[in-house]
């Protein structure tokens, strides 16, 4: 076995110096915020700096943060759209790609052609209110489901992906008797497990985070999901308002630590989930990425 040279190792150290760098950059926030929601709120206040560890400790802002009915129906609202969004994206992305990823279906070019054509252009925010208005389905949990329901990318990369399995196995499966959704969900689906795997994540993680639709579409609150109250927390002063009983001195105080603990809240679920994600990841995002 050859040892590396000087400059294979000079790369090496300058790869794991940079990444080492990134890595740091990009996990410090996390460290911040974490730490923040568990310091004293008048100690943090006072902070100015890099935080490396609490200022103290109280969990003061998360029983501030679990006070408030809207976290808890946020939830309620974001599992919601969530689980049944999921359903749906899986649902109808499999049933599109496994038709677009058929050599004998008419027209495939053409239709791939205008398929892709939405990813660069788009009717307009106007009419797409307008559009989801029209079908009554605004001021609905369904709004943000059912106009989300298929992502151009995600559609490409199943095809793509299903474009990879031999074609002899639809062809036994076919002399067997077969028919196309016996095959897909019996043969393809499970034999593309990685990819749907990446599309869990793709769309568990663009529901999670979405809050523009529920602003555009949803008047009642009691329909918010979690990161549109979030968002009304952290810009509308509704930490303020959950300090309840408290002093005006008491509620500042409690604003300051309770920002970061709704974060915290907000994002640990999802982070939750990607571990057992991950080690399909990688794998279901090249294989639906290096067959043309």
């Amino acid at each position: 076995m050859n040892r590396p040279t000087v400059s294979e190792r000079c790369f090496d150290f300058g790869n794991l110096l940079v990444l080492t760098l990134l890595m740091i950059v990009t996990i410090y926030p996390l460290i911040y915020v974490a730490f923040a929601s568990v310091s004293d709120a008048g100690q943090l206040m006072a902070f100015s700096g890099l935080l490396w560890k609490p200022l103290g400790f109280s969990l003061d802002a998360y029983a501030g943060v679990f006070a408030n009915p809207m976290i808890l129906k946020g939830y309620a609202n974001t599992f919601f759209v969530v689980t049944v969004g999921l359903v749906f994206n899986i649902g109808l992305t499999s049933l599109g790609a496994y038709a677009l990823s058929r050599k004998g279906l008419k027209y495939r070019k053409p239709i791939m052609l205008l398929i892709v054509f939405t990813m660069f252009f788009s009717g307009g925010l106007i009419p797409f209110y307008l559009v989801v208005k029209g079908v009554g389905l605004a001021n609905t949990l369904w709004a943000l489901i059912i106009p989300q329901a298929i992502n151009t990318f995600n559609l490409i990369l199943m095809k793509t992906a299903f474009e990879s399995i031999p074609d002899a196995l639809e062809e036994s499966a076919k002399m067997d008797g077969a028919n196309d959704l016996v095959i897909l969900y019996r043969i393809v689906l499970p034999l593309s497990m990685p990819v749907v795997a990446v599309m869990l994540l793709y769309y568990g993680v663009s529901h999670w985070n979405s809050w523009f639709h529920a602003l555009i579409f949803l008047q009642d609150r009691s329909m918010y999901p979690l990161q549109l109250v979030l968002r009304e927390i952290l810009l509308q002063g509704e930490a303020s308002s959950m300090a309840v009983g408290a002093s005006d001195t008491d509620a500042v105080l409690l604003s300051v630590t309770l920002k970061y603990a709704t974060i915290i809240v907000a994002t640990v679920p999802i982070l939750l989930v990607y571990p057992f994600l991950q080690k399909y990841f990688v794998k279901g995002a090249l294989i639906g990425a290096i067959k043309g």
